[in-house]
């Protein structure tokens, strides 16, 4: 009984991880608020861009059919010869449908009529949906097709088909999913653990007064460069293993993908030592790691598509910093991406690290003038 009212005390003394809130506080999260995020189960408007190098009257009604799907939501309609890939950097489409030259000719004139259709399988699950509603829109046009009928009894349309190709994952290979999801979302989280109570730790030896007073918050993030760089031979280290002892597809160049990986380590380095700040002791530092990690992984499409959430959570989802990690992993890793085809992702990217940087500043800054106003009062 004496251990037991030991641990109780220490329990609530605020000495260590306050379990009685965070137990409450992650109840919460995933009754409530998890439940509201992710109550859609579908892709709805998945963005879908057409190459129509026909241009006809009948490609322009598949057109229309395709934007009335309550699951796909045309973005782009391009009438010339283009890479399907262009489309779905920085997540722009989640299929591209490809209507040859002569489709309407040959759709009445008894020819074969194909529609190509490229699939973004970065993520299995986000064109399921997109897949059944092309295949129904696909055979009510055949449907209807066959109540015309020519004075000789024969069908004057040809038979309408699908042509699809999944591009980046073709194999629907879990190395390059799931475990690389679980590399990038452990790498931080431990990543996190291990900078998050730097604050608290320099305030308990009395070195964080010495650099408010005579440093600058460069001071603070020059600290967390040795432990960026051993998150960077990690991940470095888990990618050639999923590269050779696995099948990871790598289709873009290893150089973008570190020189990427500098800045997403300065801003999740930044906010770690943002949200430890105020903890008491390192132990109460490293729950706070719950703020900022998770939530980039639950909806930053790795452990579900981004198509099945409402656009309001994908924007919202741009708080965390693995979202964005996420982003990068799918364009240079899986599509190929060089630095100029995610320019406008990396261009937002770095506004997002100039916010965290002045949010840091200012906590520095009004650190140093409360220990200042602290050191008049006592003298």
């Amino acid at each position: 009984m004496n251990s037991l009212k030991d641990e109780i005390k220490f329990l609530f003394s605020g000495q260590g991880m306050p379990y009685e809130k965070v137990c409450l506080m992650v109840a919460m999260v995933i009754t409530v608020f998890l439940s509201v995020i992710l109550n859609g189960n579908f892709s709805k408007d998945a963005k879908v861009a057409i190459i129509d190098l026909d241009n006809s009257a009948y490609t322009r009604e598949l057109v229309n059919r395709i934007e009335a799907s309550e699951y796909m939501k045309v973005t782009a309609v391009i009438n010339t010869a283009m890479d399907p890939k262009m489309f779905f950097y920085q997540d722009r489409a989640a299929a591209v449908v490809y209507f040859p030259q002569g489709l309407e000719k040959d759709r009445y004139t008894g020819g074969a009529t194909n529609i190509g259709v490229f699939y973004d399988n970065t993520n299995t699950a986000q064109t399921s949906n997109i897949k059944e509603s092309l295949n129904e829109i696909v055979g009510l046009d055949n449907a209807a097709a066959q109540g015309d009928i020519g004075s000789t009894g024969d069908s004057i349309h040809g038979q309408l088909s699908l042509a699809s190709r999944n591009l980046f994952n073709p194999q629907d290979s879990k190395d390059n999913g799931e475990t690389l999801g679980f590399l990038f979302f452990f790498g931080s989280m431990f990543f996190t653990f291990a900078t998050i109570g730097m604050i608290p730790r320099l305030r308990l030896s009395h070195q964080l007064e010495v650099i408010l007073m005579d440093g600058t918050p460069w001071d603070l993030i020059v600290r967390i460069l040795p432990y960026g760089a051993c998150l960077l031979v990690s991940w470095v280290l888990g990618l050639a293993i999923l590269r050779v002892w696995g099948d990871l597809s790598f289709s873009g160049s290893l150089l973008t993908f570190l020189f990427i990986q500098l800045f997403y380590i300065m801003v999740t380095g930044a906010l770690s030592l943002f949200f430890g700040w105020t903890a008491a002791n390192p132990g109460i530092a490293s729950s706070r790691m719950i703020l900022f990690i998770p939530g980039g992984f639950i909806l930053g499409g790795m452990t579900g598509p981004t198509t099945f959430l409402a656009p309001w959570v994908v924007s919202v989802s741009h708080i965390f910093p693995l979202t964005w990690e996420f982003h990068f992993q799918r364009d240079i890793i899986a599509r190929g991406a060089g630095l100029g085809d995610i320019a406008q992702t990396f261009g937002a990217f770095l506004v997002y690290m100039g916010i965290v940087a002045i949010l840091f500043c200012l906590r520095f800054y009004v650190s140093r003038r409360d220990l200042i106003k602290a050191r008049q009062a006592v003298n």
